[in-house]
């Protein structure tokens, strides 16, 4: 399946961007540098660097920072996640990054090394039943997230 040039011109954008938010990881424990962009819904790029801490369990992972900053800037609705991490092989985000892009709507999942290989999922080919809003008690079956 070919790729229309548009979505291959916006996805090299968002590996760029990845790619210059894994120069900011702070990682001297791992030194695993990951970088990550996602994209909103009204095409607004956020980016995020993993965040090690000497307590393993305080770290963050690159994906949820750069989704966590679109939150913050009011965005709920978000698209496409580009991640940018060291080694030979492009490595896909762990499941609780899966989960977090789960909450907003992330449908396409590209990751990428910073030598260009590149490997493109759906969000469902990685989560296949997420755990939704929709789930909880009392939350309307198809509700908005606000």
């Amino acid at each position: 399946m070919t790729t229309p040039k548009r979505d291959t011109a916006s996805n090299d954008s968002l590996i760029a961007a990845a790619r210059r938010a894994r120069l900011n990881a702070y990682a001297p424990y791992s030194k695993f540098r990951v970088g990550a962009a996602v994209l909103s819904a009204d095409g607004q790029v956020f980016t995020g660097a993993n965040v090690e801490n000497a307590s393993y369990g305080l770290s963050h992972c690159a994906e949820r920072v750069a989704i966590h900053q679109a939150v913050a800037a009011g965005h709920r609705n978000l698209r496409t996640v580009a991640v940018v991490a060291d080694g030979e092989e492009a490595t896909m985000p762990c499941g609780a990054c899966r989960q977090v892009m789960a909450e907003f709507g992330i449908r396409k999942v590209i990751v990428a090394t910073p030598k260009g290989r590149t490997r493109t999922r759906t969000l469902k080919q990685l989560l296949a039943e997420p755990f939704l809003p929709e789930r909880l008690l009392g939350f309307p079956k198809g509700g908005r997230r606000s």
